[in-house]
């Protein structure tokens, strides 16, 4: 067989981390990601690799890699981002954050152990099956969780094909920061929670998601925070 004849180039090496056959959501910049950047951000990870075997110190491939990530997702000069606004929705706080009652809304896909929005109508659909079904999950009406923000954290569940959900799973705060939020109130940071805290799953349909937005706005407002934590992943 000739190997020349299979073989990969950089350009498919590198999409094949954004749902292909070496699917990394950590990794799937590198599909926005040039050749020459791709092959600078390897070559440096590499490199402090090295120096790790000497000082057992991750956190320079750590940054790199952070770096490239922002790197690649960052339009390039003059280039107007896709999304992009003048303005915004937001209201100014006119209560002392100290005073206030905050709600919360997050875009990780968290739900309550017996309470799974269940996508598509399929109970017990796994992580694996979210990422293998990305593209149907950006067709897909979005469903809005509903969390008691006295949940224990042992009782949240995370779903979502967008995002490496790893860090989520071992430690829910990282895109659902509940306990956090209840540090703030026990601390007389924040005046209180809303009883309900709010999550759906951020890679979804946004025509289909403007359409469910009046209802998840009127149901929102129902809670009477005063401040709204947004939290998008």
């Amino acid at each position: 067989m000739d190997d020349q004849t299979h073989a990969e180039t950089l350009e498919a090496f590198r999409n094949s981390f954004s749902y292909g056959r070496r699917n990394d959501l950590n990794f799937k910049f590198f599909k926005t990601a040039s050749d020459d950047e791709a092959a600078t951000f390897l070559q440096a990870l590499l490199h402090h690799l090295g120096d790790a075997y000497d000082t057992g110190d991750a956190g320079p491939m750590i940054e790199v890699a952070y770096e490239a990530q922002v790197n690649a997702y960052r339009p390039p000069p003059g280039v107007t981002p896709k999304f992009s606004f003048d303005d915004g929705p937001f209201a100014a706080v006119t209560t002392a954050v100290a005073n206030a009652r905050v709600g919360m809304l997050t875009t990780s896909g968290h739900f309550v152990v017996g309470d799974d929005p269940e996508p598509f109508g399929e109970a017990g659909l796994t992580q694996q099956d979210a990422v293998d079904r990305i593209g149907e999950f950006l067709r897909e009406t979005p469903s809005l969780s509903e969390i008691p923000s006295d949940t224990p954290t042992g009782d949240l569940r995370v779903r979502h094909g967008g995002y490496d959900i790893r860090s989520a799973l071992r430690d829910p705060n990282v895109t659902f920061p509940i306990d956090r939020l209840r540090e703030a109130r026990d601390d007389g940071r924040v005046g209180g929670l809303t009883s309900t805290f709010f999550s759906f799953t951020g890679a979804t349909s946004h025509g289909k998601l403007r359409e469910q937005l009046p209802g998840w706005v009127e149901r929102i407002r129902e809670e009477g925070a005063d401040v709204m934590l947004l939290v998008p992943v």
